[in-house]
């Protein structure tokens, strides 16, 4: 097809040794030397048997940084360092990139060491990824690349770890709190999220030896007009509003753990679903005139196996019904790696022999930073 723009290798990168069930709380840390009360029912909830962490099993110390992780996936796409010339546009993505600033392609940039070029880092949640293969996408559609290279890379552990809680648990201690636990909105993350990093090889030509992925379309919707914020970082909210960290003492950051993760679960639970399934997946479905007969596969990122008949219901309350058959998923082994899960997916898919020519994929990545949904349509080639 004229103008078209295909995925032509993929790779994923898990740092360290699984970690099972069993392990993670020693790999994280204890919280004022208590165990969590929360952490067995949500990994009962979640269905994750094992994940990743960029922790030395041996030290607990922090053993890669997020754009060496990001930097290790791209290195994966290319048979040896020689070949990391043939692209000319780097897009990088994470929630956590180590730094504010530079951004973070920057960073991974610098780690990579290849030869001057475009680089752009995209951000949010889950869907930063998206946002970061779409401008690929659309910079080799607009004939401004020949070959772009698309990573998507969190290492949620930096955030998630006791460390960065003691501060917290020690101030409440101090001010005579009865329970100085942590709130299960900061608590809850501990146990959902892990690291990880996918990249995708993209040009105009599709691979003449085996598979390629074409991209048929990527199409996301924000509702951000309509919800506040779910999940965050960096802030605290107060009254359905967010105040950023930058508007709090130094103490006050460390006292109330303001760069930690959190999530309103309770708004989660009422919105996600019916947001990121129904409500997007009907705009698109008028504009794309889609039919559930077109897919082999259906690839949807969520957080946790609670969400998998929610999600499944919510196709069925739009009639695109998709059989479980047609899922694919590798969250209960490889974790929920937020933006780089799609890749880490699609490679492990990819990869596998399944794939025939002519066969169709949608993929499905909702999140809940303020609530935005994307979906893909790949078709096998």
């Amino acid at each position: 097809m004229e103008n078209s723009i295909y995925i032509n290798k993929l790779s994923a990168a898990l740092p360290n040794e699984a970690v099972s069930n069993n392990e993670m709380e020693t790999r994280l840390g204890l919280i004022g030397d208590k165990k969590s009360r929360a952490r067995a029912v949500i990994l009962r909830s979640n269905g994750i048997k094992q994940r990743y962490y960029a922790i030395d099993p041996e030290t607990g110390e922090q053993n890669y940084t997020n754009a060496e992780l990001a930097a290790e996936a791209v290195r994966g796409l290319f048979a040896d360092d020689a070949d990391l010339s043939s692209f000319d546009s780097l897009v990088a993505s994470s929630s956590m990139p180590d730094q504010v600033m530079p951004n973070h392609a920057a960073m991974v940039h610098g780690e990579l060491k290849n030869p001057p070029c475009e680089i752009v880092s995209t951000s949010g949640v889950c869907l930063c990824g998206i946002t970061a293969l779409k401008y690929a996408y659309l910079n080799i559609k607009a004939g401004e690349s020949k070959q772009s290279v698309v990573v998507a890379s969190e290492v949620a552990s930096s955030i998630m770890h006791a460390r960065n809680f003691d501060s917290e648990h020690q101030h409440k201690i101090d001010t005579l709190a009865d329970h100085p636990e942590m709130a299960f909105e900061k608590d809850f993350l501990r146990w959902m999220l892990s690291d990880g990093a996918g990249a995708a090889l993209l040009s105009n030509k599709a691979n003449t030896d085996g598979l390629s992925l074409r991209i048929d379309w990527i199409d996301s919707y924000s509702f951000a007009n309509q919800l506040e914020a779910c999940m965050y970082a960096g802030a605290e909210k107060i009254d359905g509003k967010l105040k950023g960290w930058n508007t709090y003492s130094g103490a006050q950051r460390e006292q109330e753990s303001i760069m930690s993760v959190k999530q309103d679960v309770r708004l989660l639970n009422e919105n996600i679903v019916k947001f990121t399934v129904e409500e997007t997946l009907k705009k698109i479905i008028a504009k794309r005139d889609l039919k559930t007969s077109d897919y082999d596969y259906f690839v949807p990122h969520y957080s946790s196996n609670y969400f998998r008949d929610k999600v499944y219901q919510s196709l069925v309350n739009i009639d695109f019904e998709l059989p479980f058959e047609k899922w694919f998923t590798n969250l209960p082994q490889k974790g929920n790696t937020g933006s780089a899960s799609i890749f880490i997916m699609l490679e492990e898919l990819f990869n596998s022999s399944q794939l025939k020519a002519g066969q169709k994929i949608l993929c499905y990545v909702p999140e809940s930073g303020r609530f935005s949904s994307a979906f893909i349509q790949l078709t096998v080639v």
